[in-house]
């Protein structure tokens, strides 16, 4: 399966085929019934598609990052289904935002997994991270700039919900 014939070659074309196959079939836009053109196109496109090395290079990054990603999203909607249950979280007397502070949970416990799992250091990334918003020449200045907008938003919003209500 690692083979630089099927990773460099078959399975670029092979997903650009079935795409563009696909959208064609879908979008009928060469017409009704018209498997063949559609089929010699899309292998048209997944031939001209394998010859160039930079698209292959970016799909491959992006089909990548995609699996990752749909793992992370299965692990997060697997521990908010155990948490939550066919039924939901149906406990008496529970504060009415319960469920999104276990959702908060959840989604920050999945992010440190994925350091984790990735190899980064949790504590100096936030640490480098809060360096370059706070310790940074420009922090100053984007951060009084930030808040100032902030508070001409807040000042439109009542003024528009005031102005709504009479």
């Amino acid at each position: 399966m690692q083979s630089p014939v099927l990773t460099k070659f078959v399975f670029p074309f092979l997903l650009i085929f079935f795409v563009v196959f696909a959208i064609l079939e879908r979008t009928k836009l060469f017409g009704e019934e018209r498997k063949q053109i559609h089929a010699l196109i899309a292998f048209v496109i997944g031939f001209i598609f394998v010859s160039a090395v930079f698209p292959k290079e970016i799909v491959g990054n992006l089909i990548l990052f995609l699996a990752v990603a749909i793992v992370i999203v299965f692990v997060v909607l697997l521990l908010w289904g155990f948490v939550m249950g066919e039924e939901g979280l149906k406990i008496s007397g529970a504060p009415k935002g319960l469920k999104i502070a276990i959702g908060v949970v959840i989604v920050i416990a999945v992010v440190f997994a994925v350091f984790w799992a990735a190899g980064i250091d949790t504590i100096s990334f936030f640490n480098n991270i809060f360096d370059k918003l706070f310790r940074s020449p420009w922090s100053n200045t984007f951060w009084t700039n930030f808040f100032f907008i902030i508070m001409v938003a807040v000042a439109l919003a009542v003024a528009l919900r005031t102005g709504k209500s009479k």
